[in-house]
Parts: structure tokens; C-alpha cells; sequence
């Protein structure tokens, strides 16, 4: 497959996997909850088209569920940790001085601790919720966009024409609205998508040690971690739900790459 070509594949492979967790339960109506005695551990078949667990449920209907879950997760969390990242990030290049000390402490704070042994720290000590996995993901995940961020409105800040809207009184909240925004748009949509590839393989990972999504609810990390005790007899039961983790991570990955490119080729013709 040539280059051009990846990132449209892995837009309609993204789209399609959207379109199946939300609107796939009006379509497909087989309860991810039931149990069936009668077919537990079932491969791939006309009836259960991934299968079912150990307990008879379709997985399919749970892949479809859990897909629900992570992906409102991924974006719930990518979105509050490159907003935070942003807004700290322009006010700390634009601003300077103390703001700008205050910046690189609290960063470097937070980047003392490795990422997901930050995030088990906090999970472990809170008990686990849609809401909360997106809350602490964003809260442990906004200092590369952040950092990025810093250092593009410093660039910024030191334009001619920053310097000339300064001497010309422009409210600082004007200036950074109307002319930063603009200018770090594509930066910010690039660590966005980073950001949800990165939140669903940490909600992911968490779920997967048991510290994440419990049941009754589940996600595509719970769903894999239910598998593992069964892998060697019923594959599809983790083979699925980590098929989807990696075809999402894998085209916003893609995604973000394009997206960065076309970045560079932008800066490069200004």
C-alpha cells in the first residue's frame, strides 16, 4: 500500500469502527449481558460471528459494547489533557517570566514519575470509573502537548507583529485568541489524536491488570483480560477485542502522522 493512500484507508477503518460501537447495538440487538450455558466458549460461527466467552456471552456484542466505552475514554481524555496542554502551554511561551518558570517545574514534576506507574498509583488509590480512567489519563497525559505547545507560542511570541500588537495595547487574551489559536491549530489537533491512541492503550493496559473497567461494564482491556486465563483454548476471546486496539491505534497513529507532514509543509512554504 503506498503512502498516500494509508492515511484514507486508516480514516475509513477509524470511521467504521466509530460507526459500528454506537450505532452497531440498533443494528446488531444481541444482548452483550446474556448468559447461555449452552454456548459458552463457542468459536466464530453464523450464530456468534467472534464467538463467546467462558460465561456463553456473544463477543461480538461485547466487542461492540466495550468499544462504547473505550473509545468515549480515549476521546473524553485526549481532549481535557490537550486542552490543559494548550492553555498552559500558550499562556507559559506568550507570557514568560514566572509563568514560564512555573511551567517547566510543574512539568518536570510530573515527568519525574513514569507515565503508567503514575497512572496505577492513582487508580489504585480510586475506585474505577468511566469518568475517573478519563480524568486520570488526562491528568498524567497533557505535558507532551503542553511542552509542545510552549515552544511553538515562543516562537510566536517573539514575531514582529506580537511585538507590534504589544506596543499597540492589544489586550493579551485578544492576542492570544485571535492570532496563537490560529497558528498552534494544527499542533493541537495532532497531540488530540496522539492523545486518543495513547488514553486507549492506557485504559486499556489498566483494565487489563484489573485496575480499570470492572464488571458489569466493560471496554476492550477488560474484555482482553477476561480472555487470558482461556487463550489457549478459545483465542477469539482476547484475539478480538486487541484486534480493535490496534486496527484504532494504529489508523489515529496513521492519522497523526498525515496530519503532522501536512504541518511541516506549511511551515516550510511560510
Amino acid at each position: 500500500m503506498n503512502k498516500p493512500a494509508l492515511p484514507k484507508v486508516s480514516l475509513f477503518i477509524l470511521i467504521a469502527i466509530v460507526l459500528l460501537s454506537f450505532i452497531g447495538p440498533f443494528i446488531y440487538t444481541v444482548s452483550p449481558y446474556e448468559f447461555s450455558k449452552d454456548a459458552i466458549l463457542q468459536a466464530p460461527s453464523a450464530s456468534h460471528l467472534l464467538g463467546t466467552d467462558r460465561l456463553g456471552r456473544d463477543l461480538l456484542a461485547r466487542v461492540i459494547k466495550g468499544g462504547q466505552v473505550s473509545i468515549a475514554i480515549g476521546v473524553g481524555s485526549a481532549l481535557i489533557a490537550s486542552l490543559i496542554g494548550l492553555i498552559y502551554g500558550v499562556f507559559a511561551g506568550y507570557l514568560k517570566g514566572l509563568w514560564d518558570k512555573g511551567f517547566v517545574l510543574v512539568v518536570d514534576l510530573f515527568l519525574t514519575f513514569p507515565t503508567f506507574f503514575l497512572l496505577l498509583t492513582l487508580v489504585s488509590y480510586i475506585e474505577a470509573s468511566s469518568l475517573i480512567l478519563v480524568i486520570v489519563i488526562a491528568i498524567t497525559g497533557w505535558m507532551g502537548t503542553a511542552r509542545l505547545i510552549r515552544s511553538q507560542a515562543y516562537q510566536i511570541s517573539n514575531q514582529p507583529f506580537i511585538k507590534v500588537l504589544k506596543i499597540s495595547n492589544v489586550s493579551n487574551f485578544k492576542i492570544v485568541f485571535k492570532y496563537f489559536l490560529p497558528l498552534l491549530a494544527p499542533i493541537f489537533f495532532v497531540s488530540f489524536s496522539f492523545g486518543v491512541s495513547g488514553a486507549i492503550l492506557a485504559e486499556s493496559g489498566l483494565s487489563y491488570l484489573g485496575l480499570g473497567i470492572t464488571p458489569p461494564n466493560m471496554s476492550w482491556g477488560s474484555i482482553l483480560s477476561s480472555g487470558k486465563s482461556v487463550m489457549e483454548i478459545a483465542w477469539w476471546v482476547s484475539f478480538f477485542p486487541g484486534l480493535f486496539i490496534f486496527l484504532v491505534t494504529f489508523s489515529l497513529i496513521q492519522i497523526s502522522d498525515y496530519l503532522q507532514q501536512l504541518s511541516n509543509l506549511k511551515e516550510s512554504a511560510v
